[in-house]
């Protein structure tokens, strides 16, 4: 009797043993799989962050190129369109004359033909020819200062040519060309006109041009 009571609690013991061994498997796996779940839960949102941050970041840098894109595109510059390209040249202007608002001077017009805007500053040269032969004389600077002009296309400035009026009785002098040469130019250009100026015994009578872009424009 006493063997079998002993037999029982030894088989209880143990029992009891495996019992305990296996809850204790039990809880170690269970929390094993909770960390792994945790530390999944964790790269997956890292992993998801890191995206976002570089699609922000793609998504920015592409505004930028379009931004910049579009500004090269425009082409536009702080001219409006007007690109100023020196110094006016003979061959795009065009030329025309008009009574002045003094007796005996002549208006000379000149218009930008080109495209793009040109400066003219200073005076221009005037020779002035006689029908009765190839001679003739040269007129000479006014005193008035000179502006500078900014000339864009289809725009017109002027300059004033003063001529004495002939009070002599005489015939006088029968100029029925002028040939003018823009400020710092070297290319002119012939404009028929009718002046009649004053001759005496000695000389012609002085005649003066004013720079362009002054007087009445």
């Amino acid at each position: 009797m006493r063997a079998k009571t002993l037999t029982l609690a030894a088989m209880a013991i143990a029992a009891g043993l495996s019992l305990t061994a296996c809850q204790g498997d039990e809880d170690s796996t269970a929390s094993g799989s909770g960390s792994g779940s945790s530390s999944s839960s964790s790269s997956s949102a890292g992993s998801s962050s890191s995206s976002s941050s570089s699609a922000g970041s793609s998504d920015d840098s592409g505004a930028s190129d379009g931004e910049s894109t579009a500004a090269e595109s425009s082409g536009q510059g702080s001219g409006g369109g007007q690109v100023t390209t020196g110094n006016c040249k003979t061959a795009n202007l065009a030329f025309s004359t008009s009574r002045g608002m003094g007796e005996g001077d002549l208006m000379v017009s000149l218009k930008n033909t080109g495209g793009d805007a040109c400066t003219l500053k200073g005076f221009p040269g005037v020779d002035l020819k006689a029908d009765s032969g190839p001679g003739g004389l040269s007129a000479e600077r006014s005193k008035l200062a000179a502006p500078a002009v900014a000339l864009k296309g289809g725009e017109t400035t002027r300059f004033t040519l003063h001529t004495p009026r002939n009070d002599t009785g005489g015939s006088g002098l029968d100029i029925t060309t002028i040939v003018v040469t823009p400020p710092n130019e070297t290319h002119s250009k012939s404009l028929p006109v009718s002046l009649n100026l004053p001759v005496s015994d000695k000389s012609v009578a002085t005649v003066t041009v004013d720079p362009v872009g002054t007087g009445k424009q």
